[in-house]
């Protein structure tokens, strides 16, 4: 008898963590082994895709989140057939822009969205490669609101529970999907 095939713990085995980077005691997990080998990234797409597909959970456009968002959003949505947006770090747009400052841990970020980038009453799934804190997709989700959008839900790779950000986000009403969880890990 076959084990079933656990989407979860296959891309898990292909996440790298490598440690004390950026900072001494932090576990970065490093999503481009992902990337690299052709029938993971397959995988890692097809999950999110099928997912959307669902009339329900089907977006008018996704919105990726600088810069992995980019990678999984803008594949998502030449999949799903839907129109594809950037949200940027500041100063990287060349149109005319709404802009969402967020506390880091040291400091703060500001990001940025051309004010044509979604139409008043659109569906948009916010997508990035990890949720950590939870700041990059909350200042990414009051810009597309700030726009009339509606962000029907946020996705990511992998979820680090333990830095509070998933908790913060469902919190504040934005569903989440995600596919890897690294709590306790």
């Amino acid at each position: 008898m076959t084990a079933a095939f656990s989407v979860s713990d296959y891309l898990r085995d292909h996440i790298r963590t490598v440690p004390d980077w950026p900072a001494p005691g932090v576990q970065f997990r490093d999503i481009t082994p992902l990337l690299q080998n052709p029938r993971v990234f397959r995988v890692l797409i097809d999950a999110f895709v099928h997912r959307y597909m669902a009339p329900e959970l089907r977006p008018d456009v996704v919105a990726g989140l600088d810069a992995r968002g980019f990678i999984l959003g803008s594949v998502v949505a030449y999949e799903l057939n839907v129109g594809f947006v950037p949200i940027r770090k500041k100063g990287k747009l060349p149109f005319k822009t709404v802009e969402e400052t967020y506390e880091l841990e040291y400091g703060s970020a500001t990001v940025e969205l051309h004010t044509d980038a979604v139409a008043r009453g659109q569906r948009v799934l916010l997508i990035d490669d990890l949720i950590a804190t939870g700041g990059t997709m909350m200042a990414g989700r009051k810009l597309l609101e700030k726009l009339g959008a509606s962000v029907t839900e946020g996705a990511a790779i992998v979820d680090l529970p333990e830095l509070g950000g998933s908790q913060r986000l469902r919190d504040s009403g934005l569903k989440l999907f995600t596919l890897v969880d690294f709590a306790g890990h």
